[in-house]
């Protein structure tokens, strides 16, 4: 009996890759973000604050994204939404120039989430295409 050995791994399409470098540019974004925000630009308290620590989770999803582990896009799209609503409310409620960083953080967490949301829809896309590809040469020729 003969077994077939599967298809090399193809590398990501443009698309996707363009995707994976778009959410890990957004959360390394949104991490500086939050360090200089809070630190620097516009503490809370002068010399900085403690809210500076917001940005330790962002840190864990870099890992994952940097691995390019499609669980960690799928959860980080869930986790950006919480970074969105500090910036909502800190860009109605803070005066400048602490509400434009909260405008940037808007944005960073829009992106994020975008680019995530599209990398894996364009990932099962890719992997569906290479298993049809894979089933059509794996059927004998009759």
């Amino acid at each position: 009996m003969h077994t077939q050995n599967p298809p090399p791994p193809t590398p990501p399409s443009s698309s996707v890759a363009l995707t994976r470098l778009l959410s890990v540019g957004s959360l390394l974004g949104l991490i500086v973000l939050g360090l200089a925000w809070e630190l620097v630009l516009a503490p809370v308290r002068p010399g900085g604050s403690l809210l500076a620590l917001k940005v330790l989770p962002l840190c864990l999803p870099l890992i994952g994204l940097l691995k390019n582990r499609m669980y960690t896009h799928r959860w980080v799209t869930l986790m950006v939404w919480l970074y969105f609503t500090e910036g909502v409310v800190r860009a109605y409620s803070d005066r400048p120039p602490s509400n434009y960083l909260a405008m940037v953080e808007i944005a960073l967490c829009l992106s994020l989430f975008a680019a995530s949301a599209m990398h894996i829809r364009w990932r099962f896309r890719d992997v569906k295409k290479a298993q049809l590809e894979a089933a059509s040469h794996a059927k004998p020729a009759e």
